[in-house]
């Protein structure tokens, strides 16, 4: 590899979003790294985070990262993550760690298969290129009518699966809201709810129960994902299929998850997981287990991987969605994202558009 960049930037998303523990979101931080190697041949990465942190990607990826990849083979993917895992192993072990280390895999993943001309879903061996996709609403603070509205305008733009959130205060407005949801959407329509961390395991244990009637497709992120005991006795005793692993930063964690009976669908997020490299040891642990694997996030990104999966379940359209400044965003055509045949990821960035938005990053 020759050389790395990094842009880091502050999105305006054009809704201010809201879920149970981050509170209210009127941006999203990302970083954007791009490598080439001395052949010329380029690739593209990113990461993000919820409203602040971000920064700290760009700086790993700067000062500690690049010095060790540079001049590395790009094509040993293998080696190359390896190095920049035990580079800032002490200082991260996942978090802030696995996010920067992310960025800079999927660009690697991007260079590689852009230079042998093929898609990344076909790369890594091909399964479907329309994988089911749900639209994940964060919308925990709008009123019902506007929910509902936002559930007709997923519908006209394809999608045949919702998210919701829940973690009101009052937690019978949350079954108050599934329930009108549940009505407008009609029975057998794939509906998820999503608490964000909210509650004790006691306290989703109740809710949960409450939630049955409703047919849901799974209650994601019950509980803090330190309390593994807690997830497991929610999957146990709650009566709903769980979601979890988007704050899951290792392929460790995920074992743990797995191996005890808490998660029904493992939830990777390719950007802060630390990339397609681990993404994909995530989804066949799922697949060694017997289990459904879904994502987070960077739809655009993790739509080649789940098309590559054959356990694959629904995969995650974000409200983080980088559409604006992308020249071919990701299609949604009855209920499918549909993987493209660009080589690599096939993502083209509008980086002038971006430009009002980087506030740091490599030297220009």
């Amino acid at each position: 590899m020759a050389s790395i960049r990094t842009d880091f930037y502050q999105v305006p998303l054009p809704v201010v979003l809201t879920d149970a523990t981050h509170g209210v979101m009127p941006h999203f931080e990302l970083v954007t790294v791009r490598v080439q190697d001395s052949d010329g041949a380029a690739g593209l990465g990113y990461t993000y985070a919820v409203n602040s942190g971000a920064e700290a990607f760009a700086v790993l990826v700067d000062r500690y990262l690049a010095p060790v990849v540079v001049g590395l083979d790009v094509d040993r993917t293998e080696q190359v993550w390896e190095k920049m895992w035990w580079a800032v192993h002490y200082a991260g072990r996942g978090g802030h760690a696995t996010s920067a280390i992310s960025a800079v895999d999927i660009a690697l993943w991007d260079l590689r298969a852009r230079r042998d001309g093929q898609p990344l879903w076909r790369y890594f061996g091909g399964y479907d290129p329309r994988v089911p996709v749900y639209a994940g609403g964060i919308d925990l603070d709008f009123p019902i009518e506007a929910l509902l509205e936002q559930a007709d305008r997923f519908r006209k733009e394809g999608f045949r699966a919702i998210k919701m959130k829940v973690g009101r205060a009052d937690w019978r407005e949350d079954v108050e809201r599934v329930r009108r949801m549940r009505e407008h959407l009609g029975d057998g329509f794939p509906l998820m709810v999503d608490a964000n961390m909210k509650w004790t395991a006691d306290q989703a244990v109740k809710v949960a129960r409450a939630l049955t009637e409703f047919d849901l497709v799974w209650l994601e992120e019950p509980t803090i994902p330190d309390d593994v005991a807690g997830h497991a006795r929610v999957l146990r005793d709650g009566g709903l299929p769980v979601a979890s692993g988007e704050n899951l930063h290792t392929l460790y964690e995920f074992q743990n998850m797995i191996t005890v009976g808490a998660v029904t669908f493992p939830e990777p997020d390719v950007c802060n997981v630390g990339g397609m490299t681990v993404f994909r040891k995530v989804a066949a642990l799922a697949e060694a287990h017997n289990l459904p694997v879904t994502s987070h996030g960077a739809h655009d990104l993790t739509v080649h991987l789940m098309a590559a999966a054959p356990n694959r379940s629904y995969m995650e359209a974000h409200g983080f969605g980088l559409e604006r400044y992308l020249a071919e965003p990701l299609q949604i055509v009855d209920g499918a994202a549909v993987a493209p045949d660009r080589p690599g990821h096939g993502l083209t960035f509008d980086f002038e558009a971006l430009a009002p938005h980087r506030i740091g990053g490599s030297p220009k």
